[in-house]
C-alpha cells in the first residue's frame, strides 16, 4: 500500500505539478485511509471493497470531522485509486460508485425480520439446487459471514454436529462463528440430498457448488439472492451484504451486545461496526414516536 502511495505522490509532482503543500495534504490523507486498512487486517488494496471505504469516511464522521474534510478525503481516495486503475495495479475502483460526498452518511439498507423470513422460504427445497439455495440463505443470515467467505467456504469448515462454521476473513484471519439450529438443519439436509448430486471432481472440496458441479461464485449467489427477492415481491434494493446487514441490526435490537456482534462479523475496529448501533436507535425514535401519546 505505501509503495502505491509514494508513487502516486510522484506522479502528482512530477506528471501534475501539485504545490508542496498539496503533497502533504494528499499524503497525510491517504497514510490515514492506509492505516485504517492495516487496522482492518487488509493485506493490500486489492482486499478494500466499497464497504471499506465507505467504513472510513464513517468513522472520520464519527470522529467529528467536518463535511468538508469528509469531502476532500474522498476526493483524494478517488483520484488515488483511479491512478491505480489506470497503472494496473488494481482491476477496479471502490470508489467508483460513491457519486457524492454524502453517500458515507447513508446507512446500510436491512430487511425486517419478516421481510427475510419471507426471502428465506422462496427456494424449492425439493429440488437440489434448491436446497442448496435454501441453505446458503440460512447460514448467510445466520452467521453473518460475507458472501465471499460463503462461497469461499470448504466442506471441513462447516462443524454442524457442533454449531459452528470456520471461516476466514480479510486478510485470512480465522474466525468460529455460531450457526444455529434452523441454519445447521438445512446444510445437512443439503450436504445429504443436494450436493451429492451437483457436485463433479473440480469442485470435490467447496461447500457451495453451482450446477456443473464447481465452486459457486459471489456473482453467482447475487443472481440467486435477486431472483428470489423478486420471487418475494422485495422491493429494497438487494445487495450480496443484505443478509449480513440485517444479521447485525436483528441482533441488536434483540439485546446481543455489540462486541458479541464485532467479532462475529470479523470486524477489526469496532468503529465499523458502530454504523449498526445507529439503525438501532433510529428503530427506537420510530417506535417511540409512534407509540408515545405526546411524541
Amino acid at each position: 500500500m505505501e509503495k502505491y502511495l509514494e508513487d502516486f505522490i510522484y506522479h502528482l509532482a512530477m506528471e501534475r505539478g501539485l504545490a508542496e503543500n498539496t503533497l502533504v495534504s494528499y499524503r497525510t490523507d491517504l497514510t490515514g485511509y492506509i492505516l485504517f486498512c492495516r487496522k482492518q487486517g487488509l493485506a493490500s488494496l486489492a482486499e478494500a471493497d466499497r464497504d471499506t471505504v465507505l467504513s472510513y469516511l464513517y468513522k472520520l464522521q464519527m470522529d467529528g470531522r467536518s463535511p468538508a474534510t469528509i469531502s476532500r478525503q474522498l476526493a483524494a481516495l478517488r483520484s488515488f485509486y483511479r491512478y491505480t486503475v489506470r497503472e494496473g495495479r488494481l482491476q477496479a475502483d471502490p470508489t467508483g460508485e460513491l457519486d457524492s460526498p454524502k453517500s458515507p452518511q447513508k446507512l446500510p439498507r436491512v430487511l425486517t425480520v419478516e421481510e427475510v423470513d419471507l426471502l428465506l422460504g422462496q427456494p424449492e427445497i425439493s429440488e437440489s439446487t434448491g436446497i442448496r439455495d435454501k441453505a446458503m440463505l440460512e447460514v448467510l443470515y445466520a452467521t453473518g459471514i460475507r458472501v465471499s467467505e460463503l462461497v469461499s467456504l470448504n466442506l471441513e469448515q462447516a462443524h454442524i454436529k457442533n454449531g459452528f462454521i470456520r471461516c476466514f476473513g480479510k486478510g485470512g484471519k480465522e474466525r468460529l462463528v455460531p450457526l444455529g439450529d434452523v441454519a445447521a438443519r438445512f446444510l445437512q439436509e443439503y450436504l445429504a440430498r443436494g450436493r451429492s448430486k451437483l457436485i463433479r471432481p473440480e469442485g470435490a472440496q467447496a461447500l457451495f457448488v453451482n450446477q456443473h458441479g464447481r465452486r459457486l461464485t459471489r456473482q453467482g449467489f447475487w443472481k440467486i439472492i435477486k431472483k428470489y427477492a423478486r420471487k418475494a415481491m422485495i422491493t429494497k434494493e438487494i445487495t450480496p451484504h443484505t443478509l449480513r446487514h440485517s444479521f447485525a441490526t436483528h441482533l441488536l435490537e434483540n439485546g446481543a451486545d455489540i462486541r458479541s456482534v464485532q467479532e462475529m462479523l470479523g470486524h477489526a475496529d469496532i468503529s465499523t461496526t458502530q454504523i449498526y448501533t445507529h439503525l438501532t436507535r433510529n428503530k427506537l425514535k420510530e417506535i417511540y414516536n409512534r407509540s408515545h401519546p405526546r411524541a
